[in-house]
Order: structure tokens, then C-alpha cells, then sequence
């Protein structure tokens, strides 16, 4: 057998190298992994959905939980929170506490100064060590809140809270997706310390009317990681909210497919995903639920379990 030149075995490794590299290509073999895909949680104000087999089944330990800021200090409000924290803790589940305006009518629209806002934060942080992962203030920018026209406000709210414990994951500003949102947040991160802040996104309209537009225009104005803490499909509204969406199971489960299928995917730096509700009373005024009152799974719940398997064999986000 003839000698082969060093040069040419080089020459035909590489060729074969190219080669290989372009069939992969053409077969997409070689393209670069999809992003890994963000944690998924359900938020919801009844403790019973920690004892349902169909949540269970789920695997989802994240939850979200709003409470009033001075909840703790009135009995009926500081029960109903120690049955939900208890019956969590007692399921594995990791919490995203969300405080929010009081739910005492005279003090609806009160805004606690920062220094109150922090004493009554410590009072849950003892009674709940448990708990680590916290948000500012829910919807801090609709107008159903004393921190519609505050951004500052909000931002003095996380600072305090940011201080207070410095080894919780806090979010810093709760938003819903409205034309007003830009401004509003940019205002916020003007007030708020820190320079890797979470942002809390309500993006109801994109998710019903098929858009991006509104969780767009948060990635726009501002960096750092986005959870959309509130999110899903509407079956059923009657709060007199003047803007419409289409109102059955079959929307919601084709708007909740929307969620993780496009909006979800616009940016890695979507981390968290929290779908609201798991079900609704015979009697609310909103109804995005993914379980029935009788307790029956609506089409929404199995766009949740497909995406869930599609994603187990790839790795979540971390966060």
C-alpha cells in the first residue's frame, strides 16, 4: 500500500468533518437547543386546591397567594391565611406570597408608609419562616390599587421589603399589560434600588386576544427576569371591566395554549409562569379556572398536563 501524505489524511478528516456538519444542518441535526423552558405555578386563593388528586397529579409545587399588607392583623383574614400557608407547607409547595391593598373598606385605598408596610412584613415573615419568595404588591399599577398613580410608592414598598430580607426572592413590580405599563414600570425602577430586579407581569390581554403587544413592550422597558404571576384563559367575567374578551372553556384552553406556545417564548428571560385559577366559586365574578366547581377538569387543565410533558424531558429555567 502507498504512502499517504500527512497533509491529505488532514484533507479528507476535515473534508468528511464539513460534510458532516452541512448533512446536519440540512437534517437539523445540528441546531442549537431549544431554551430551556420556565417553571410553571398555579395561583389560587382556595386551600382546598392543595388537596386535589387532579393538582397533585400535576407535579407543580410553585403556588401564588395574595393577602391583604395588614392582613395579620384581623382574625378572620389572618385564619384564612394560616389555613392556606399550613395546608402548603404541609403539600411541599414553594409559595409566592403577594401582598395587596387591605380588604377593610375603610382603608381600601390606604397607602401604608414603607416603615409600616416593613413592621407588618416582619410580622408575617415570623409567623411564616417557611416562606421565602414574596411580591411587592399585586397589580400595583391598576387603579383598583392605591398604587395606580404611585410607582415611587411601590418601589419605597420593595426596598423595604428587599432590606428586610435579604435572603427572600422578591418581586419587585406586579403589572398588568396595559398602554400605560411602560411609563408606569420605568417610573418604578427610577425609585426602586437594586440592579437585577423581577418583574411581575398580568398579561390577561395578550393571552385572550392572541396578541403580543403588552408583554412586548415590558421586555422593552426594562431588563432583568419577567414571571407572568398571573396569566390563563377567561371562561366567565362579570366585574364590569370594559374591556371584552371571549368568554368560554374552549377560549380559555386555546388562550392558556397561547401562553406557553408564544408568550412564553418571546425571551429567555421569561422564568416563571403562574396560571390563574384553579377553580371558581358558583357565585365569583371571574372565572379562569382550570378545574370546574364540581371539581371536573376543563380543556384548559389538559393543554397544562401536554405542555407539561412536552417540556419533562428538557430542563427548567432557573429560578
Amino acid at each position: 500500500m502507498g504512502r499517504i501524505s500527512f497533509r491529505r489524511v488532514i484533507a479528507r478528516r476535515l473534508g468528511s468533518a464539513v460534510l458532516g456538519l452541512l448533512l446536519a444542518a440540512l437534517l437539523g441535526l445540528g441546531a442549537p437547543a431549544r431554551a430551556a423552558a420556565p417553571l410553571v405555578g398555579i395561583g389560587d386563593q382556595k386551600a382546598a386546591m392543595l388537596s386535589d388528586p387532579f393538582w397533585r397529579e400535576l407535579a407543580l409545587p410553585r403556588v401564588r397567594y395574595v393577602v391583604a399588607w395588614d392582613a395579620l392583623r384581623f382574625r378572620d383574614q389572618r385564619d384564612e391565611t394560616d389555613a392556606y400557608l399550613t395546608a402548603a407547607r404541609a403539600a411541599g409547595a414553594d409559595v409566592l406570597l403577594s401582598f395587596g391593598h387591605s380588604r377593610i373598606r375603610s382603608r381600601v385605598r390606604m397607602l401604608p408608609s414603607p416603615g409600616r408596610f416593613g413592621r407588618e412584613f416582619q410580622r408575617f415573615r415570623a409567623r411564616y419562616p417557611w416562606v421565602h419568595e414574596f411580591l411587592t404588591w399585586n397589580e400595583a399599577n391598576h387603579c383598583s390599587q392605591p398604587t395606580c398613580r404611585r410607582p415611587g410608592m411601590a418601589a419605597r414598598y420593595y426596598n423595604t421589603l428587599r432590606h428586610a430580607c435579604r435572603g427572600c426572592t422578591i418581586v419587585a413590580a406586579d403589572v398588568l399589560d396595559t398602554r400605560a405599563m411602560p411609563a408606569w414600570v420605568r417610573a418604578f425602577r427610577r425609585r426602586a434600588r437594586g440592579r437585577h430586579l423581577i418583574w411581575g407581569l398580568h398579561n390577561y390581554i395578550d393571552a385572550n386576544r392572541f396578541r403580543t403587544r403588552g408583554t412586548r413592550s415590558l421586555l422593552r422597558a426594562v431588563p432583568g427576569e419577567v414571571w407572568f404571576t398571573e396569566t390563563g384563559g377567561l371562561v366567565e367575567r362579570n366585574n364590569g371591566s370594559p374591556i371584552e374578551f371571549p368568554e368560554n372553556q374552549w377560549h380559555a384552553a386555546q388562550a392558556t395554549k397561547w401562553v406557553f406556545q408564544r408568550l412564553a417564548r418571546l425571551s429567555p428571560r421569561v422564568r416563571r409562569v403562574y396560571l390563574y385559577q384553579w377553580t371558581s366559586a358558583p357565585d365569583a365574578t371571574w372565572d379562569s379556572g382550570l378545574v370546574d366547581a364540581a371539581g371536573r377538569p376543563r380543556p384548559a387543565y389538559w393543554v397544562l398536563t401536554q405542555h407539561l410533558r412536552a417540556v419533562a424531558r428538557r430542563p427548567a429555567r432557573a429560578g
